[in-house]
């Protein structure tokens, strides 16, 4: 078989592949994104496309209401809610010596600074008269 006649079919192959394969992922990004709006429920906190940090109030079938503060409510559409946030109830504790050895490390980093080798020149009107 000639080398040539492979060449076009090769190039098929290689260019339908990465499509291929890039359609699955953005069709499972998608599928991912869909399910996060529909488990939207009042009391979840969310991150908006916009970057709006707020609490869900209330929920209907294409909008949410976010209290962005207390008694500031504003209505959104679903879509503009890009992740729920998680907040963690109880921070995970660490020990207090790898808490205090780094603290220490860092104030000795920043006690130590080194000596400016910078020259002040003299004022122009010094210079002038001599």
């Amino acid at each position: 078989m000639d080398l040539q006649s492979l060449i076009l079919p090769l190039l098929i192959v290689l260019l339908a592949v990465p499509l291929f394969l890039q359609a699955r992922k953005q069709k499972r990004a998608v599928a991912e994104q869909q399910k996060l709006q529909n488990s939207i429920e009042p009391g979840d906190k969310v991150m908006t496309t916009s970057g709006v940090f707020g609490k869900v109030v209330a929920t209907s079938d294409d909008s949410i209401d976010l209290e962005l503060a207390p008694g500031m409510t504003t209505t959104w559409v679903r879509a503009a809610v890009r992740e729920k946030v998680v907040t963690d109830s109880a921070p995970a504790a660490e020990p207090a010596e790898s808490t205090e050895s780094t603290k220490t490390e860092e104030a000795t980093a920043e006690a130590v600074v080194p000596e400016s080798k910078a020259e002040i020149a003299e004022p122009i009107e010094k210079q002038k008269t001599n």
